[in-house]
């Protein structure tokens, strides 16, 4: 009788507890990505600020390149002193280089922070409106298909990222 009492329990336990399975979703923020004009607009504008500064930077190399090899040119002729302040100028140079790199990509710099002007609005308006979907609907987790480099197959009628266009207005 006890061991009828406790198959039947453990039965009961194991139906309810899959009536609380968790339901899954899943996004593809490349493809969101791509059909929001304004974040292509953003990225075009970043990667037009970006090739801009390289070249700044990229000029500057070649100056530097050219200081070095006229210094290796030069070398033999050049007395302790002048070739002391020689060095100190490409190390100078080579330093305000790095500087100005930093300054345009660093992790503080004009580029990370034109991201956070630009993109990042874009990108939580998306997160806000993943994450209403997946209050709204019961999702214990949405993943991103894009970046989830573990998921071998999953089905599409799981995918919800013409939801979030839908409701992003797209």
């Amino acid at each position: 009788m006890k061991r009828v009492l406790f198959i039947l329990g453990l039965l009961l336990t194991l139906s309810v507890g899959n009536s609380y399975a968790q339901k899954y979703a899943l996004i593809d923020m490349e493809y969101i990505l791509k059909r929001i004009p304004t974040y292509e607009s953003a990225n075009k504008q970043m990667e037009a600020m970006s090739d801009e500064w390289q070249s700044e930077v990229d000029k500057e190399v070649e100056l530097v390149n050219a200081m070095y090899k006229k210094y290796q040119a030069d070398l033999v002729f050049l007395a302790g002193s002048e070739k002391t302040k020689r060095e100190n100028e490409i190390v100078a140079k080579e330093n305000a280089i790095q500087e100005l790199r930093n300054q345009y990509f660093g992790p503080q710099g004009a580029l990370f922070e034109q991201q956070e002007k630009l993109i990042k609005p874009i990108q939580d308006s998306i997160y806000e409106t993943i994450k209403e979907i997946a209050t709204e609907q019961g999702y214990a987790m949405v993943v991103d298909r894009a970046s989830a480099t573990s998921v071998i197959f999953a089905s599409p009628s799981i995918d919800i990222s013409d939801l979030v266009l839908a409701r992003l207005g797209y």
